[in-house]
């Protein structure tokens, strides 16, 4: 198992152009918003170091950094609810990546379309 922000030996590092541009989080890592390519609907909120980001670059799979396992998972690896990667951007600030996807089955791990079907917090009309 790898830290995050560690290169796992024999390995490719992220190409050092895009390495220098992310501002990372104390503990490495930079927050991914997944959405999906065609409808735009936002379908969750992963994280990635740079090891996490070359994966999902290189294999155009969903790759992230498990903070409470400690390790890297690819998005459907068990569960069949893959993402097949369209378009990755990076944010004018350097701390957040955009991963545009083409998601088979749902996004969330509770088994719903996307993370953010529940506990609306605000929601006004169209006239508001």
């Amino acid at each position: 198992m790898s830290d995050p922000g560690s290169e796992p030996e024999g390995e490719t590092a992220l190409e050092p152009a895009v390495a220098g541009r992310l501002k990372r989080s104390a503990d490495g890592l930079v927050a991914a918003i997944v959405q999906q390519h065609d409808t735009h609907e936002v379908l969750m909120l992963g994280w990635m170091d740079d090891e996490a980001l070359r994966r999902t670059l290189t294999t155009g799979r969903g790759t992230y950094w498990s903070r409470s396992r400690q390790e890297y998972w690819v998005k459907g690896e068990t569960s069949g609810n893959t993402q097949r990667v369209v378009e990755v951007r990076l944010d004018c600030d350097g701390d957040t990546v955009l991963v545009k996807v083409d998601q088979t089955g749902p996004a969330c791990h509770t088994g719903a379309p996307t993370c953010f079907d529940g506990d609306v917090l605000l929601a006004k009309g169209h006239d508001d």
